[in-house]
């Protein structure tokens, strides 16, 4: 119960106050885009950069990790897909289902409750997962996405790839990661950090980036009416709450044998919630939005539950 209450609950208390915010009136939706704009567009990516530059990436860049990790994501992704087909859905719409159980909010969940439960060093694993996090599933959701939208109009793979490269590389968050991969580059060859001046800067932006996010979530979730076919919302559930972080699971621990510190990692970035970035997917494309918002809505809600008992259950 001391886990419910003192890690997840403040996350999710945040959350609460935003989305009671806008329900009230008292934060109008321009000022809950514009908060989220602030957030998803400048305060996040400056905090990626800021913790990828300074990430050891020798240490956190285990090949196991990421396996564990993107294996799970990747067969909740297809049991989606496949389980969306055999509801009679339409190939583009359960593939912007099917992306709901690849995309988990690994980050504006994943690193506060992490943090929270385990301390700022149990951080690493983390930000190595969310540093292609964003690029390599965009990638794949776009690449399935075109690549159906083209079947029979004769369009190349080549052109295909392209399309999704756009798609990826104008993404803020990917930016951001690329930023701090150049910091990162450019400390090692010229041996010299950033000015101080700069890291404080970013370190500002950086600690609003999380709050903002947060109460701007709620704010956005007030939006989602929980409606649409309650089968494939179980399933999306289902299989991003339950089936990926237990398919991390193992493989972190059975299959790779990884320590407790990579394990937690693992675990509680796979499960979290499908991520806003979920709904903004399948509303790039028109497909699959009730379902896709409605899935945002209850996987977050009963995240809640499910994060305390991973939070119980690991070491």
């Amino acid at each position: 119960m001391s886990a419910l209450i003192d890690v997840i609950l403040p996350v999710f208390l945040i959350v609460g106050l935003g989305y009671l915010a806008a329900w009230k009136k008292l934060f109008s939706d321009s000022a809950v885009d514009g908060l989220m704009r602030f957030a998803q567009n400048f305060a996040v990516p400056v905090l990626l950069a800021r913790s990828i530059a300074k990430l050891d990436l020798g240490a956190s860049f285990d090949w196991r990790l990421m396996v564990s990790f993107y294996v799970g994501a990747l067969l909740s992704f297809g049991l989606g897909i496949l389980g969306s087909r055999m509801m009679g859905r339409r190939p583009d719409e359960a593939i912007a289902i099917g992306f709901c159980c690849l995309f988990s909010n690994s980050l504006l969940l994943g690193i506060p409750i992490t943090e929270r439960a385990y301390g700022a060093d149990a951080l690493a694993g983390n930000f190595a997962i969310i540093s292609i996090h964003s690029p390599f599933l965009y990638t794949v959701g776009i690449l399935a996405m075109e690549a159906t939208r083209s079947a029979g109009t004769g369009t190349s793979l080549a052109r295909v790839g392209i399309n999704a490269l756009k798609g990826v590389i104008r993404t803020p968050l990917v930016i951001g990661i690329l930023c701090g991969l150049l910091i990162k580059l450019g400390q090692y060859v010229t041996g010299h950090a950033l000015p101080h001046p700069i890291w404080e800067a970013m370190n500002m932006m950086a600690g609003a980036a999380i709050p903002a996010a947060l109460f701007g979530l709620g704010g956005v979730l007030v939006r989602y009416k929980p409606e649409g076919d309650s089968r494939a919302i179980a399933m999306v559930c289902i299989l991003s709450l339950i089936v990926h972080p237990g398919i991390a699971y193992l493989l972190a621990r059975f299959g790779f044998g990884l320590n407790v510190d990579q394990l937690r990692s693992v675990a509680m970035t796979a499960a979290m919630a499908p991520g806003v970035n979920a709904y903004l997917f399948a509303n790039i494309y028109g497909v699959g939005k009730r379902v896709s918002a409605s899935a945002v809505l209850v996987g977050t809600a009963l995240s809640t539950l499910t994060i305390w008992s991973w939070i119980s259950f690991l070491p």
